[in-house]
């Protein structure tokens, strides 16, 4: 029996590339590379993409491909995938929830540890010779008995809360409504809730409904001994207000694991001491990328096997 035919995007680690291509006839499409560097044969005979990476998957992209009918994407967003169309055309889009939820809660609590108590900067300030020059690294400030405030509550945002509740920290977060969350304060206003607390953190879903949803207003709030999380997406923070609170004083310090058009970030983060810069990888583990690529996989067979889709999207 003749395989199968799947499009990969981008560059895949050995044990996912492995049984891919064990099970399908597979194309790549690397990061960058136009559509036409594809071998003609594939048009007729992709049925199902393989999708991973950060770049936007849409109309032309889909229709580029006649038999196409799953989209099985690498991550647990698919805001770059345009899932209005692909539902127009009867293709299933299936993405990885949950699996990668508890290493996101970790980058995120651990960037406001790190980024609290200035352990880049004081790594930095004994690799460049300061400590037995200058002396003692400049004070911090403290994690645990802080106020965090957690825009979006969802399965990552109430696992980074439950994570800072061992600290002592006082707990608000913003939801469209209240969760049964005792003892953690509800806010319907983003703004109301950065004026509240010392620290967001943002693990709110990416896609056009969050789109600088923590706008300037919001970051002035938060103020000048202000610190602002963002494990979410690039789009749902006003990254050019976010800079020129960073640089001007009116926001004392950001950890960013996410930006506007990665990995080509905006070079005024680069001049910058008060930011910490994490290269987008929140589920950047060998056991969680693991577990990642094994459900693509399933959602992958389920769609050559006719049988029930796993992790719906559309």
């Amino acid at each position: 029996m003749s395989k199968r035919h799947i499009l990969t995007f981008e560059t895949y680690d050995d044990w996912d590339t492995g049984p891919m291509e064990a099970a399908y006839t597979v194309y790549n499409l690397p990061h960058g590379a136009p559509l036409d560097s594809l071998p003609q044969e594939a048009f007729a005979q992709v049925e199902a993409f393989a999708f991973r990476g950060h770049d936007h998957l849409g109309a032309d992209v889909m229709d580029a491909f006649p038999k196409l009918g799953m989209i099985a994407n690498y991550g647990v967003g698919y805001d770059t995938i345009d899932v209005a169309h692909a539902t127009s055309k009867g293709i299933r889009v299936r993405n990885t929830p949950d699996v990668l939820t508890e290493d996101v809660a970790d980058l995120a609590v651990g960037m406001l540890i790190a980024g609290s108590r200035g352990m880049i900067g004081a790594s930095d300030w004994i690799r460049s010779g300061n400590w037995a020059a200058n002396g003692a690294y400049g004070l911090q400030r403290k994690v645990p008995g802080s106020s965090v405030g957690i825009v979006g509550l969802g399965r990552i945002g109430r696992a980074g809360a439950e994570r800072l509740v061992p600290f002592g920290c006082d707990i608000h977060y913003y939801a469209r409504s209240a969760k049964d969350t005792p003892g953690w304060t509800h806010h319907d206003d983003i703004v109301g809730l950065a004026r509240t607390v010392q620290t967001l953190v943002v693990t709110v879903s990416g896609g056009p409904e969050t789109l600088g949803i923590v706008g300037a207003d919001a970051i002035a709030a938060l103020g000048p001994d202000g610190f602002l999380v963002n494990a979410s997406r690039g789009t749902t923070v006003d990254e050019g207000a976010l800079l020129d609170a960073l640089e001007n004083g009116g926001l004392g310090r950001a950890a960013l694991d996410v930006f506007l058009n990665e990995p080509d970030i905006d070079p005024r983060f680069l001049k910058l001491d008060n930011v910490l810069l994490s290269p987008h990888q929140s589920s950047g583990t060998v056991e969680t990328r693991k577990v990642m690529g094994q459900l693509q996989r399933d959602n992958l067979a389920a769609y050559f096997a006719g049988t029930e889709l796993l992790t719906p999207v559309n």
